[in-house]
C-alpha cells in the first residue's frame, strides 16, 4: 500500500494547476497515484485535479472515481491503471471534442458525458491491449485481463487472459483490426487477439462488476486538495 513512499505534501492552490485540469477525483477509497507527463508521481486525494497525460493507478482494495469537465466519469477498480492520452472539450466547439483513455491493466466503469453525444460520435475511445472500445451514450465496464486480473474484483482472478466488456445501458462498440461488434444492454464482449474479430459471450464470464463502494456521478465538487509528491 505504498507505505515505503516518503511524500512531500502541499496544497493545490495555483491558478496554473486548475487551468490544466481535465477532471477531478470525486470519490476515493484507498490509494490513487498519478504519474504526470513530466514523470513526476503524486499520491492523489479527493478533489485532486487530473491532467492530460496522467497515468492513474489504484492499489489493492482501492477505488477511485474521476469526473471529467464534459460530465463523463470513470471509476477505476483495484489493481488498475489508466492513461488519459488525450482529452479535448470546449463547450462551444463540439467539433473539437475528443477523449482517448488507455486501460493499461485492470478494470474501469465508464459513463459518458457530452463527448460522444454531440459532434463526432467516435470521439470517445477506451484503448486496451486487444481491442478499442467506443461509446454511444452509455454505461459499461471494461477489463483488460491480458496479464491477469487478480484482485480487480472478487471473481476476476478466474478470468482467462483477454479483454472483457459488459454494457449496462446504451451501446458500446468493441473493435479490433479483424472487425467490430456492437455490445448492447446486458451483453458481454471479449477479445484476446488484436488481429482477430471480437466475439460476444453467452453470459457473464465472472467479471464481478457489481462490486462498487459508491454510486457514480454523486458528490465531489471543486476545491483545493492535498497531494503528496513522491520522492
Amino acid at each position: 500500500m505504498l507505505r515505503w513512499i516518503i511524500g512531500v505534501c502541499f496544497m493545490l492552490a495555483s491558478a496554473g494547476a486548475v487551468a490544466q485540469a481535465v477532471g477531478t477525483v470525486t470519490h476515493l477509497s484507498g490509494t490513487l497515484s498519478a504519474q504526470r507527463a513530466d514523470g513526476t508521481v503524486r499520491i492523489l486525494s479527493q478533489k485532486s485535479a487530473v491532467q492530460n497525460g496522467d497515468t492513474l493507478t489504484t492499489q489493492r482494495d482501492s477505488f477511485a472515481q474521476i469526473n471529467f469537465t464534459d460530465g463523463s466519469s470513470v471509476t477505476l477498480r483495484p489493481n488498475s491503471a489508466m492513461t488519459i492520452e488525450r482529452y479535448t472539450f470546449e463547450e462551444k466547439k463540439p467539433q473539437g471534442d475528443g477523449i482517448v483513455m488507455r486501460l493499461v491493466r485492470g478494470g474501469l466503469r465508464s459513463v459518458t458525458g457530452l463527448i460522444g453525444k454531440r459532434g463526432n460520435q467516435d470521439a470517445y475511445k477506451i484503448q486496451t491491449t486487444a481491442a478499442t472500445i467506443g461509446i454511444r451514450g452509455s454505461t459499461g465496464d471494461t477489463m483488460d485481463c491480458t496479464q491477469g486480473c487478480q484482485g480487480v474484483t472478487g471473481t476476476s482472478g478466474n478470468l482467462k487472459p483477454g479483454v472483457y466488456h459488459q454494457t449496462h445501458n446504451g451501446i458500446y462498440i468493441m473493435e479490433t483490426k479483424g472487425g467490430s461488434i456492437l455490445i448492447g444492454e446486458k451483453e458481454f464482449g471479449f477479445s484476446n487477439d488484436p488481429n482477430a474479430p471480437p466475439s460476444k459471450l453467452p453470459g457473464n464470464p465472472g467479471m464481478g462488476t457489481e462490486e462498487l463502494p459508491f454510486a457514480l456521478g454523486i458528490g465531489g465538487g471543486a476545491g483545493s486538495a492535498e497531494e503528496c509528491v513522491v520522492k
